[in-house]
């Protein structure tokens, strides 16, 4: 069995989360810059940070035979201040040369702000530029249908093909919408929250498989980085065909993550 987790936090978790997640068959993953559990003080955090995702944590994820990649932005949680995240996002460029960058992500709105928008439109731009992938992170809870229709919006004004853009963290309420623009679609598998292995599932048997992935993301709180292939056991549990599984958990993470020249999976 072989998975691929394309959206995982990785330096949130223990050394011991690699080796567990690399014998149950991760062979790559893809980590999406974020929160630190806490708001940073200066643009010098972030130099610091994503120096973690190009250089250590690339190291860490290779003692167990997993590929790492990343993406770089300033996150939603702390793009409320223009002026400090304007300075953060004037560092992304040279990070941009580097091997397993992908892109810009996880951009988006953490509670629908003007300021949140504001820098949401200047990332998307930067990616523009660049001519990056975009992976997208959306609100939560009671927010989440109102701040998906802004990204989306907001992305359709730029002049990115649609098909190189993830709009993670989707439920049932905003999949159908997200996909019907021509987005692809990441589910994001959590404990509690989000959705759980049998809500993707059934997602999955509504909505079908086309432009649609899950991911653990395994961040500070309450989350699982064997996520994954707990879904790939549900769906097996439920009947459905290792070609079907395979798809949503390796397949189409490679298709549309292949679409960066530097995402060139070794173990195959």
């Amino acid at each position: 069995m072989k998975y691929i987790d394309p959206h995982v936090h990785m330096v949130s978790r223990t050394t011991d989360d690699y080796q567990r997640m690399a014998l149950a068959g991760c062979i790559a993953i893809t980590e999406p810059a974020f929160w630190a559990g806490f708001d940073r003080s200066s643009a010098q955090g972030f130099f610091d940070y994503y120096r973690q995702l190009t250089e250590y944590e690339p190291r860490r994820a290779a003692l167990f035979g997993i590929q790492h990649f990343t993406w770089l932005c300033i996150n939603p949680k702390e793009a409320d201040d223009p002026g400090f995240a304007r300075e953060v996002i004037a560092l992304i460029p040279d990070f941009l040369k580097c091997d397993n960058v992908l892109g810009i992500g996880e951009i988006g709105l953490n509670k629908n702000t003007k300021n949140e928008k504001i820098i949401l439109e200047e990332q998307i731009a930067l990616a523009e530029k660049y001519n990056q992938l975009v992976l997208v992170h959306t609100p939560h809870l009671e927010d989440k249908r109102k701040g998906t229709r802004l990204i989306m919006d907001a992305l359709s004004a730029s002049k990115i093909d649609p098909g190189r853009i993830l709009i993670d963290h989707v439920e049932e309420h905003t999949v159908a919408e997200v996909l019907d623009r021509g987005f692809w679609a990441g589910m994001t598998l959590y404990p509690d929250t989000k959705m759980t292995p049998q809500r993707a599932t059934d997602v999955i048997e509504m909505y079908g498989s086309e432009r649609i992935w899950m991911n653990s993301a395994g961040d500070w709180g309450c989350s699982d980085p064997l996520a994954v292939p707990k879904a790939r056991i549900e769906m097996s549990r439920r009947g459905h065909h290792m070609s079907l599984i395979d798809k949503v958990t390796l397949d189409n993470p490679r298709t549309f993550l292949s679409q960066s020249e530097k995402f060139v999976l070794k173990a195959e």
